[in-house]
């Protein structure tokens, strides 16, 4: 691999010129999918979307819920919630913020190519009371309203998207485009100043934001750098500030590193190998006839065929945490141990589950990866090729960038998947019913790209998403992720630990959904 010096070489014109005091460079290794806020729901391009756009609730450095363009909200009843909005707020286009932007987003955001519709849903109706009144009118009791109305349900103009024509979310899967998809007009703290996807994205302070900066960045450049020694060597040559995905192999070396600094923290997401078992045959598969993941002692199998210790200590350099649970944080399950304890790796068992379901000489089969998405997500797919073609299965990685590999998944075009899944809500909920359930109307099963349907875990699913009592709902949660994990519909790998990269003169704020808040950072 090449050295960091020599990357730097590669680096250089990478960054947006030289360093004023107030400027923020950083970079990841992949770029944000679309500035449509309601289009895509992906941890990068919420995250910056979430700069120039607000939803009505925030959350603060703890991902607690705290106002954001709302000033208050209570329970009326069961079924309502009364918002009050946050006076004399203007979008960035200078147009006022109003309680029928509220309704337009929220009817925007329940649209079919919106894939933040299942939230959306969650929510119920808006209705707008006065210009700063909102009331939510739910179909059925939400347990978690609140965390709902804080998922990325970004408030938009409604005049301004009229005018250019953006009332709906644009269709990224089918690679349309729309003015919001290079352009953005929020109430946020950041405004989108311009947009050359893959290759710069810049916003500017706006200065008329309602809230109090807590940092002092006035500008910020974003550069996708796809290779992690380029990445790097930009870093500690001085050329970017920071980086939100150094790769685990060069972290213990950047503790050392001159003039740079390790912000560590967990991140609330669960990486896990995703398999289509609703076709009779699979697409990509030397099986006819036949589909092998609809079996579930060949699930079993290759579960058992994962050395996940090996994949933490030698691939991720003790930057993971393995697990058997398929929830974002082990708070989704309750800590559980039942839903969080793995089958053990035990070659044997794999070897012998696969016969006994009819391929003792094993299958083929290709497992789509992103390789700019997760960390070590690429790397992570050819150590499973290895490990599995131990028991006879041989996998072909087809490894391609996000910007290719969700529209892919969007359309079910794979037989085996690599996902991740996670955010600022540890309820379970949130995986629940968008991930886990079998796809159905308004968002339910949006992410379910395996088309996996269980009908005990649909019912016990159900039943939880609008169980009032603790108690009951508890137990009903419980016992869905219990009957998931025994089945292995998913094969859970681990959750990610995130060592955020920075100048030592560039202060951040780490926060569990490794989400990066332009106005908490401040560059000396």
């Amino acid at each position: 691999m090449k050295s960091w010096i020599t990357c730097a070489l590669l680096a250089a014109g990478l960054a947006a010129g030289s360093a004023g005091a107030q400027t923020l460079r950083w970079a990841s290794q992949g770029d944000p999918q679309t500035m449509d806020p309601h289009s895509q729901n992906e941890l990068l391009t919420n995250s910056m979307n979430g700069q120039v756009y607000e939803g009505l609730v925030g959350r603060d450095r703890n991902l607690g819920l705290v106002p954001a363009l709302a000033t208050e909200w209570k329970q009326t009843g069961p079924l309502t919630w009364r918002f009050k909005l946050r006076p004399n707020v203007k979008f960035h286009d200078g147009s006022p913020f109003t309680a029928e932007d509220v309704v337009f987003s929220m009817n925007r955001a329940k649209e079919p190519t919106s894939q933040i519709s299942v939230y959306a849903n969650a929510v119920g109706t808006a209705v707008a009371i006065d210009p700063l009144t909102v009331e939510f009118r739910l179909p059925q009791v939400n347990p978690i309203f609140l965390q709902h109305i804080a998922a990325p349900l970004w408030i938009m103009s409604k005049s301004w998207s009229e005018k250019n024509k953006v009332t709906r979310p644009l269709d990224f899967k089918n690679k349309e485009e729309s003015y919001a998809s290079f352009n953005a007009n929020g109430t946020g703290p950041y405004m989108l100043a311009s947009r050359a996807p893959g290759i710069k994205t810049v916003y500017k302070r706006y200065p008329n934001w309602w809230g109090r900066f807590e940092g002092n960045v006035q500008q910020v450049v974003y550069t996708p750098i796809a290779n992690d020694a380029t990445r790097l060597a930009a870093l500690v040559s001085g050329e970017i500030d920071f980086v939100v995905d150094p790769a685990p192999r060069d972290v213990p070396r950047l503790r050392s590193t001159p003039g740079v600094k390790i912000v560590d923290g967990p991140e609330n997401r669960v990486l896990f190998i995703g398999m289509d078992q609703q076709r009779d045959e699979l697409l990509y598969g030397s099986e006819k006839r036949r589909n092998p993941f609809k079996d579930v002692r060949v699930r079993r199998a290759l579960y058992h065929a994962i050395d996940i210790e090996t994949l933490k200590t030698k691939l991720m350099n003790g930057q993971s945490v393995p697990t058997g649970g398929i929830t974002p944080s082990p708070l989704g399950s309750y800590n559980d141990p039942a839903i969080e304890s793995r089958l053990p790796f035990d070659l044997a068992k794999a070897r012998a589950l696969l016969a006994e379901a009819g391929y003792a000489n094993g299958f083929e089969v290709t497992l789509d990866c992103p390789n700019n998405r997760y960390v070590n997500d690429e790397e992570i797919c050819l150590a499973l090729a290895q490990m599995w073609a131990k028991v006879g299965v041989k996998l072909r990685v087809n490894a391609m960038p996000r910007a290719v590999y969700f529209p892919k998944l969007e359309k079910f075009d794979t037989s085996l998947y690599m996902l991740g899944w996670g955010g600022a809500i540890t309820d379970a909920e949130v995986t629940i019913t968008p991930v886990l359930r079998a796809p159905g109307e308004k968002g339910v099963g949006a992410f379910n790209y395996g088309r996996v349907k269980n009908d005990r875990f649909e019912e016990l699913a159900k039943a939880s998403s609008a169980e009032p009592d603790p108690k009951k709902r508890e137990d009903l949660v419980k016992a869905a992720l219990r009957e998931y994990t025994q089945q292995a519909h998913l094969l859970p790998l681990h959750r990610q630990v995130i060592p955020w990269a920075a100048r030592t003169n560039v202060d951040v704020v780490h926060r569990a959904d490794n989400w990066l808040e332009f106005a908490w950072v401040t560059v000396k």
